[in-house]
């Protein structure tokens, strides 16, 4: 059983908050080549723009992430809630995406890494944002980690 695990109620209300707040920092970022919110508690936040698994549209989100060889590891945490975040779908279909780090745009592709990688990449992730740690602790689920590199 998880340590101290997100509620349904929780969830939902965290996720009432993100969407709306996901957009207005996508959009000042991209207007501010990341000068504005381009940082999320202290650290550097990456935007990803990706394909919608089941629209079809593109879509914009920020992510904190670790930088990682010559791109970017993500995770699907959403701090520790009972689901994985609905781009963890987005990327699962259509692994191409757009990892822009304030002017800096770069084309990636997104695999999401087994269990075995899992366990190399963790203590790097932890290194860069420690609450990845107490996200692990909040939830049972397998909470998923893309490493994102040039095609």
């Amino acid at each position: 059983m998880a340590e101290n695990p997100m509620t349904e109620k929780e969830f939902s209300q965290l996720r009432s908050f993100i969407k709306p707040f996901s957009v207005l920092n996508a959009f000042v970022y991209k207007l501010t080549g990341g000068r504005l919110m381009g940082t999320f508690q202290g650290r550097p936040v990456v935007l990803i723009e990706m394909t919608g698994a089941a629209s079809g549209k593109k879509r914009t989100i920020p992510l904190m992430h670790v930088p990682y060889k010559d791109g970017v590891i993500i995770v699907g945490s959403q701090g520790g809630a009972p689901k994985s975040p609905v781009w963890v779908k987005n990327l699962q279909k259509d692994p191409q995406i757009i990892a822009q780090y304030k002017g800096k745009r770069m084309n990636l592709v997104a695999r999401q890494v087994s269990d075995e990688e899992k366990e190399a990449l963790w203590p790097i992730c932890d290194e860069h944002y420690h609450e990845f740690a107490d996200y692990r602790a909040r939830t049972d689920r397998n909470i998923p980690i893309f490493d994102c590199q040039p095609k």
